[in-house]
This record gives structure tokens, C-alpha cells and sequence, in this order.
């Protein structure tokens, strides 16, 4: 009987061919190209290039796709550290923290910081995948619609916590995501909403065009406000490689924030996102009394948000591998790729395809060492990119966010949603309503609606089917404590004044 060392041997064989090693290399920098571009998300990155992995063996086909996704995963934290424009959707919560670095010179050490934490999320997440996965995933298969539509309560409760100095703003910029999110045909019966006889907006407002102008159009339009010509920050690139000092101190909220983001990625549809949203949230709970405050250029807040959305792809491809049910986007395309070679993932992949198995944990371990390596030597190139002439960045920058958003779809109304989009958030920087809680509302308000509304359709109306439900009810829970916290801390900081 074949013990594990004997499949990991079985899966290492696999992975040191020449051809597999190049295919890691050559995926994890397409994955950092694409990434680091407003809009080129992995999702539609590992899509495009799926269709190339189809002459190849699967292991083969596996480590260039699975380079790729951890890749454009990390690399999406560079344009939201340096133009305050998130790559990918998972580093929405990156630019809280790491956009202010950049403002203050040190755009360098918080791609330093976030390269770091990506790795060792990474790599726990990979430990996650390799020794609990079967655990992890009996616990995920629990999660019918009314676990999953509290999972997507918590997640809003978060609003509360994001919202900076008026919580009242950040509930209304989260609203007015989740009223755009219901824009398109309804989940559950297929009849147009809100479309006005519009057919393009049958299919739905892409909530990546609106985070891309949201966050960057938005932003050059305050640069251009501001006075386009004025000199640009002087990036401190002495301290790219974090220090011991740095390490030392993102070193607690890094694993911790691992170890959440790979369990939230676990969940079936949770995603990057999520998980990202997440452990910045809980990090921003830890460390309460953090110097400077989160949001205002704290290394912890881009660890944590780093660190939980790549120790959120471990996490999701353990549904995927055990039980056959893609964690996100990209592991169902990665289903697609290995139903196109006959292997059919489930429980049964462990034992009629070990090697294969073993293979992609040691793949993805290697992904996010070469994560390690190319980022820390990247990362002083990367912060030059700030030091470009603004009246020459902005433009290009510009013409990147109206291809990102047309490319997602191929849909020109992408690009005016995305324009619309940032002229609304540049109103609403105006007057200091935060922009995040709308990018979580678009989000999450579909996965609460649909979940609900399931929920309801098997229960014959009645809320019964949640209450009864001893996880939903236990999430429902901490979604409570999370909602209220904030107000509780508000108001006890306005009796001590």
C-alpha cells in the first residue's frame, strides 16, 4: 500500500521535468504581467489561456495555469499600492493601507510587505491544501443556501467596520452597491430588473468596471483636480526586502491571517474577495490600537489583506480537488481543463490520480517561492513606475482602465459603466463617502439575495430553514457582534469626550 511520502515522490517526479519547471516560471510571470494591469484579472487571464494547456499532459497544463492564478493573484497589489487602482478584485482591501505608503515615499516597502505576506499565505494555504484537505472540505459541504447566505451577512457586516469616520456614509455607499448589483436579469426567475429596456443591461452591471472607476478614474480625476503638473512623491526605495523589524511585526497577523483566508477560500464561492475583506477586517480588530491607524498607512493592514487573499487559493481548490465543487471562478475553469483530459475531480481523484494530486501541491508550493523571488526583485522596478511623470502615467493609466473594463466582457457598455463609475466615486471622495463598502455591496449583495431567496423557495417561505440551521444561526451570531462593535466602540469614544 503506497504510503504519502510515496505520492509526494510519485508528485515531485512529476513537477522537476524541465517542461513542467518552465511552464511554473513562464505561468507565474504571465500571471504578474496581467495582474499588475487594471482590470486583467486572473480569472479572465487563466481563461484566455486555457485553451493552450489542452495539448498538454495535465500535470503540465496544471502548473502553467496554477502559476498564472497565484501570479495575477499577488500581482494585483501593485497597481492598487501605486495608482490606488486594485489589479485584481482581491486587492480591493490592499489599497487602504498601501496607496497611503505610496503617498508617503514608500511605495517600495509595501510591495516589499505585500509580496512577503502573499508568500506566506500562499504557503499556508498550500499546507492546507495538502494535509487538512478532506477535513476542510466535509466541513464546506455543509454549507447549503442558508449557510452560505450568512456567510454573505457577515461579509456586509464588515461595511460597519470600513467605513471611516461616518458609519451612516459607508451604509449608504454599501446599499448603493447592492442596488446596483440587482441591475440584470433576476438569479432566481430570469425576468429583466431595472434594465429599462436597455438589452445590454440584461446581463448586468460587472462590478469589476465599477471598482476599476471607482478606484482609478476617480483617482485621476482628483489628480487632474489637483494640478496634474505637481511634482510626484519621491519613492524611498532603500527599504524594498522588509526589515527584521518589519517582519517581526506583520509576523503574527501574516499566519493569522493565512490560516483565515485559506478556511474562507475553502468556502465554495467565496473567493479572494472575500477572504481579503475579511482577515483586513479582523486585522484591523487585533491590532485596534495600531500606529498609524489602518487606513492610514498601517504595513499590517496590506499584510493582512495580502495575506488572506492568496491563502485564499489553497483553500479553494480544496472543494475543488476532493469534492468536485470549483472554490471560485478560476478553479471552475481549472474543472473545465481537466474534464477536457478525462479526469474527473472529486473523491475519487486521490486514489485514480495521485500523482496528479501530489503534483499540484507541490506545484503551487513552487508557484509562491518564484511569487517570493520575483516580487522582492521586482519590487524596486516597480516603485520607480510612481516617479513617471504624472502628466504622462495618468493618461496611459487611463486608456489601461477603459481596455480592462471592455475586455472583461467585450461589452462597450463596461466602459461607460466603468467612466459613470468613476465620475460617482470622485463625487463621493468629495464628500467622504467610502468607497469600499460600495465594492463590497456589489459583491456580496448577490450571494445574499440569491442564497436567500433559495432558501426561502425550499423551505415554502418560511425563515425556518436559516434558524434551525446550527452553523448559519452561529454565523448570524458573529455577524451581529461585527455590525454593532463599531457603533459600541463609536459610542464609547464619544462618552470619553
Amino acid at each position: 500500500m503506497p504510503s504519502i511520502l510515496d505520492f509526494f515522490a510519485q508528485g515531485a517526479t512529476l513537477v522537476f521535468e524541465p517542461f513542467a519547471l518552465a511552464l511554473i516560471v513562464i505561468g507565474v510571470i504571465i500571471g504578474l504581467t496581467m495582474g499588475s494591469l487594471p482590470g486583467m484579472t486572473a480569472t479572465m487571464t487563466v481563461a484566455v489561456l486555457v485553451s493552450f494547456t489542452f495539448s498538454m499532459e495535465p500535470v503540465e497544463g496544471m502548473m502553467l495555469l496554477l502559476g498564472i492564478y497565484g501570479g495575477a493573484l499577488y500581482a494585483g497589489s501593485i497597481p492598487a499600492i501605486l495608482i490606488r487602482t486594485p489589479g485584481t478584485p482581491s486587492a480591493a482591501a490592499t489599497v487602504f493601507d498601501g496607496f497611503p505608503l505610496a503617498q508617503q515615499g514608500k511605495a517600495g516597502r509595501a510591495i516589499g510587505i505585500a509580496t512577503v505576506a502573499s508568500f506566506v499565505g500562499g504557503v499556508i494555504s498550500v499546507i492546507f491544501l495538502a494535509v487538512l484537505a478532506p477535513q476542510i472540505a466535509n466541513v464546506a459541504l455543509a454549507f447549503r443556501s442558508p449557510e452560505n447566505f450568512a456567510i454573505a451577512v457577515f461579509g456586509l457586516t464588515i461595511i460597519a467596520s470600513i467605513s471611516g469616520d461616518s458609519i451612516i456614509k459607508g451604509l449608504i455607499s454599501g446599499l448603493l452597491g447592492m442596488f446596483l448589483a440587482t441591475v440584470g436579469l433576476d438569479p432566481n426567475l430570469g425576468f429583466p430588473r431595472f434594465s429599462f429596456g436597455v438589452d445590454a443591461l440584461t446581463a448586468g452591471i460587472e462590478f469589476i468596471a465599477v471598482m476599476i472607476g471607482l478606484f482609478g478614474i476617480a483617482e485621476g480625476i482628483a489628480r487632474y483636480r489637483a494640478g496634474i503638473d505637481t511634482d510626484s512623491v519621491k519613492q524611498d526605495l532603500s527599504t524594498v526586502r522588509p526589515t527584521r523589524e518589519d517582519l517581526k511585526n506583520i509576523g503574527n497577523v501574516t499566519v493569522g491571517s493565512g490560516i483565515v483566508g485559506a478556511f474562507i477560500g475553502a468556502i465554495p464561492g467565496a473567493g479572494g474577495d472575500i477572504a481579503s475583506f475579511v482577515t483586513y477586517n479582523e486585522a484591523k480588530r487585533w491590532c485596534s490600537n495600531a500606529v498609524p491607524k489602518f487606513g492610514e498607512g498601517n504595513v499590517l493592514g496590506v499584510a493582512a489583506a495580502e495575506s488572506g487573499n492568496n491563502a485564499s487559493t489553497g483553500g479553494a481548490l480544496i472543494p475543488t480537488l476532493t469534492l468536485g465543487i470549483p472554490g471560485d471562478s478560476v478553479t471552475a475553469i481549472l474543472i473545465g481543463a481537466l474534464l477536457v483530459h478525462g479526469i474527473r475531480p472529486g473523491p475519487g481523484l486521490f486514489e485514480s490520480e495521485p500523482g496528479l494530486v501530489y503534483a499540484i501541491f507541490i506545484g503551487f508550493f513552487l508557484v509562491y517561492v518564484l511569487i517570493l523571488i520575483f516580487g522582492l526583485i521586482g519590487a524596486r522596478y516597480w516603485a520607480r513606475l510612481i516617479d513617471f511623470p504624472a502628466m504622462y502615467l495618468w493618461p496611459v493609466i487611463f486608456i489601461l482602465c477603459i481596455i480592462g473594463s471592455i475586455a472583461l466582457r467585450g461589452n462597450l457598455l463596461d466602459a461607460w459603466v466603468m467612466l459613470g463609475a468613476g465620475v460617482l466615486g470622485y463625487f463621493m471622495r468629495m464628500d467622504d463617502y467610502p468607497l469600499a463598502p460600495m465594492v463590497l455591496g456589489l459583491i456580496l449583495g448577490p450571494i445574499a439575495e440569491s442564497n436567500l431567496r433559495r432558501s426561502l423557495q425550499v423551505s415554502d417561505g418560511s425563515l425556518e430553514i436559516i434558524y434551525t440551521s446550527p452553523i448559519a444561526m452561529v454565523i448570524l451570531i458573529f455577524s451581529l457582534v461585527s455590525l454593532f462593535l463599531p457603533f459600541i466602540r463609536h459610542g464609547i469614544q464619544q462618552y470619553r469626550t
